[in-house]
């Protein structure tokens, strides 16, 4: 009895050391955690501490401040509100389209409303194969016609006339399909218009046209580390200049909803004139409602609304009648003694074959697809996984500050595979930073780090993604890289995504790619993308000119592997239009292919010495590029004043030679801002909130619940 008595006395003695040594534990426990925590949190402070830079220069009036987000500048009145811009920007487009070729005048106004003189700065987009061959700019009765300089020569020239308080404007590339217009000395109250020039190839694939026209852009994320020193010309722009993109302030205009700029500003009136030489049986656009007129085989097109919102690109496919889908065409033009020639051909399909595939799928979460643009994404990822046959193999990546796949490595797609991914992609949302590199190299060396499938498979990678980035050259590179014996395919997501990634990706992957304007828009680019990536592939394709004195230099001059409803387009110098050419290659079940066009059948064209001049200039840049060397500037810059072209080492400049602004009147700089692409969310305004310091809110976070944890525990072993 006494013993048993003994028993229970020292149990709960026990039971008490036990739960004293559990929370010594957890005190222990806790504060080593705090510890590290501490230790993780640090260097993030320190990247973010990192950031802070003083104001920039700024010019009287100026109300510019910086914010202290690295690498990232906000630019707000003193206040904290955005200012509404003093300038008005209209802007008119008069495209006119012929055979395979859309000619377009673009003109900007700029209206000053403000009592001060000004210079108006505007970075805008043009379709990313866009020749730009002429500037003029209009002041009252005045017409001053720009000239084609280096551009470094136009920089100088410029400046001086703004200097001396003369009109002035000059155009300069950022990107193929990036420029900047600069307007110096609007007078108060007055406005000066600047016409455009440029030119683009019609799309032309599975017997539909289409033409786009840019109007916005997606602001980019800007990866690598911000410079220490400050840019000795600030263009105005949010970023500042990176380890990874030294032009990050060039390439990052404002983004403001319609709402904050002048009621009449950022609209643009279209017109469209489409002569395709073929009769049409429709003609649409995803992105707006149409008007179109008939006039014999000629189509009057321009949008219902008269002035549409520069919140979107403007998008025209118009398709023939069936049978009347062009199989092959030619163009002939006479320029300054010199034949040029443009063909087309279309390879008419053959017998698919079912190929096992091996498809890796790469989703854009990043911040700057947040709100409609991560909805098109995840449905087109949905799209794609319905082509996966019981053959095929599969896997799922998605990226915004990180890479990440769903699977170890591609798995069969079976039943529960399938499942598992599509409720993986359901659950994607958009946040963070746009780090690609990391999901190329991910998708292109693949679990076995080759890039390269199983046996008897074809690689494919599909991307899909808005291409808001800023270093779109080095991963060009990566691409080129890291291929190997595989093909990467690109979908544009959003109103406004930069097609000129999607396309030169596609082209170094050696693929194909396509874009989507809008859910309703899914189906349509979508199936014909993946019907191309389904089908035998012409590998080997030679293109054979007939004999005549001297060679012709066609361009491409070694043309890719061409997909399904593909044409095959080449721009020929120095061939008169006689005799045939021919064309041929090898289908995927080993076949020989060969068509034949008669080139006396050519019929005329314009601008062909343009799309010459441009590709002649795009293949230098490319040659230099998978060289890893500099390009060759003279000769490139030599051919952009031969034809007439902006390049990347040459500027329009025009300048109206009599001084109107007083030299002790003071000159503002305003840069304007674009329009936030339409389906966007408000997080993209000013600039994109991608790369966050959420990593550092989280740990701070933590720390505060270890914390307190600890405190809760030693409060309770006091009171015990």
């Amino acid at each position: 009895m006494m013993l048993s008595t003994g028993l229970l006395k020292l149990r709960p003695t026990i039971s008490t050391r036990q739960h004293r040594r559990a929370r010594r534990f957890a005190e222990g426990v806790s504060l080593w955690l705090a510890v590290l925590l501490m230790l993780f949190v640090h260097p993030l402070y320190a990247e973010a501490a990192s950031g802070e830079r003083a104001p920039v220069d700024s010019q009287p009036g100026d109300t510019r401040m910086v914010s202290e987000t690295a690498g990232v500048l906000h630019f707000v009145d003193p206040s904290g509100n955005w200012r509404e811009p003093a300038i008005v920007l209209d802007s008119e487009f008069d495209i006119r389209v012929s055979g395979l070729i859309a000619d377009s005048r673009l003109t900007r106004r700029f209206q000053n409303t403000s009592g001060d003189w000004r210079e108006g700065v505007f970075v805008f987009p043009l379709p990313d194969n866009a020749s730009v061959y002429g500037l003029t700019m209009t002041i009252g009765e005045r017409t001053i016609v720009g000239k084609v300089r280096p551009k470094a020569e136009a920089r100088k020239t410029y400046d001086q006339a703004k200097r001396a308080g003369k009109h002035a404007a000059r155009l300069d590339q950022q990107r193929p399909n990036l420029f900047t217009a600069r307007v110096a000395n609007i007078p108060p109250g007055e406005t000066i218009s600047v016409d455009l020039r440029y030119q683009q190839p019609v799309a032309y694939q599975a017997g539909v046209f289409e033409l786009r026209l840019p109007t916005t852009l997606t602001p980019r994320y800007m990866p690598g580390r911000p410079l220490a020193e400050r840019p000795h010309q600030w263009q105005g722009g949010w970023a500042l200049p990176t380890t990874e993109v030294l032009d990050a302030d060039a390439i990052s205009p404002f983004t403001v909803r319609q709402h904050e700029v002048a009621a009449n500003s950022h609209r643009a009136k279209v017109r469209m004139t489409i002569d395709a030489g073929l009769p049409l049986v429709r003609v649409v656009s995803p992105s707006h409602r149409l008007q179109t007129r008939l006039d014999g085989q000629t189509v009057q097109v321009q949008p219902d609304q008269d002035r549409i919102p520069m919140d979107r690109d403007f998008v025209v496919r118009w398709q023939p009648l069936a049978g009347q889908e062009p199989s092959a065409a030619v163009f002939h033009q006479r320029w300054q003694e010199e034949d040029y020639l443009m063909t087309l051909i279309v390879p008419g399909a053959a017998e698919s074959r079912a190929l096992a595939r091996e498809l890796i799928f790469v989703i854009d979460t990043s911040g700057s697809m947040a709100g409609e643009s991560i909805r098109q994404a995840r449905a087109a990822l949905q799209r794609g996984l319905d082509t996966l046959g019981p053959d095929d193999r599969f896997n799922v990546i998605q990226f915004n500050n990180q890479a990440h796949a769903l699977f170890m490595q591609p798995v069969p797609a079976n039943g529960n595979n399938l499942a598992r991914a599509r409720r993986y992609v359901d659950g994607l949302q958009a946040d963070g930073g746009t780090e690609m590199a990391s999901a190329l190299n991910l998708a292109l060396t693949g679990a076995n780090g080759a890039g390269e499938s199983a046996a008897g498979r074809v690689r494919q990678v599909v991307f899909i993604t808005d291409g808001a980035v800023g270093n779109e050259a080095a991963l060009f590179a990566q691409i080129r890289r890291q291929l190997a014996d595989q093909r990467l395919f690109t979908v544009g997501i959003g109103s406004a995504p930069n097609l000129h990634f999607m396309r030169e990706a596609a082209r170094w992957g050696r693929g194909s790619y396509t874009a989507i304007q809008d859910p309703s828009d899914v189906g349509g680019p979508l199936e014909r993308l993946f019907a191309a990536m389904e089908a035998p592939v012409l590998t080997n394709v030679q293109v054979q000119w007939p004999e005549q004195n001297g060679s012709p230099d066609a361009l491409p001059n070694r043309p890719g592997d061409l997909f399904q409803g593909e044409p095959l387009v080449q721009v020929v110098r120095g061939q008169a239009p006689a005799g045939l050419v021919r064309v041929s290659g090898t289908r995927s079940d080993g076949q020989q292919w060969q068509q034949n066009l008669d080139l006396q059948q050519a019929a005329p064209g314009q601008g062909l010495n343009r799309q010459w001049g441009r590709q002649k200039i795009d293949g230098l840049l490319d040659a230099a590029r998978l060289d890893g060397r500099e390009p060759d500037k003279a000769e490139v810059t030599r051919l952009a004043v031969a034809h007439g072209l902006v390049s990347p080492y040459t500027s329009f400049v025009a300048v109206d030679e009599t001084p109107v602004r007083p030299a002790s009147t003071p000159l503002q700089t305003e840069q304007l801002p674009t329009l936030l692409p339409a389906g966007s969310q408000a997080g993209m305004l000013r600039y994109p909130q991608t790369a966050t310091l959420a990593p550092l809110f989280t740990a701070l976070g933590l720390i505060g619940l270890m914390f307190a944890l600890a405190i809760g525990l030693l409060h309770r072993r006091a009171r015990v």
